[in-house]
C-alpha cells in the first residue's frame, strides 16, 4: 500500500465542490479543507506508485477548481492509533 499526501491549491469560490469531487475519486481516503499555504489536503492510499500516476495527474489534476498540486509520498507511519488498529482483532477489553 502506498500512502501519499497531496497538497492542493484550489479556486477559492469552488473549494467545497472541488473537495467533494476529489473525495469521490477511488484511492482518495480523506480530503481536508485547511487554512495556510494550501486550500485542500488529500490523503491517498493506493496499491502502487503507478496508480498514483493515474490518480493525481489523471484524476485530481483534472477536477474543476484544482489549480496546482504538490505530492508527498509517505514511507512509514508513526501513529500509535494506526499501529494499534493494525493489530486489533476485534476483541473489546470491557
Amino acid at each position: 500500500m502506498v500512502t501519499a499526501i497531496v497538497l492542493i491549491h484550489a479556486a477559492t469560490d469552488s473549494i467545497p465542490e472541488t473537495a467533494q469531487a476529489i473525495a469521490d475519486i477511488d484511492g482518495v481516503s480523506e480530503v481536508y479543507s485547511c487554512a495556510g499555504d494550501v486550500d485542500l489536503v488529500a490523503v491517498l492510499r493506493v496499491s502502487s506508485h503507478e496508480r498514483l500516476a493515474d490518480v493525481i495527474p489523471g484524476r485530481i489534476g483534472k477536477v474543476p477548481g484544482v489549480l496546482d498540486t504538490v505530492t508527498h509520498i509517505a514511507f512509514r507511519s508513526y501513529s500509535s492509533a494506526d499501529t494499534e488498529s493494525a493489530f486489533d482483532i476485534g476483541i473489546d477489553d470491557d
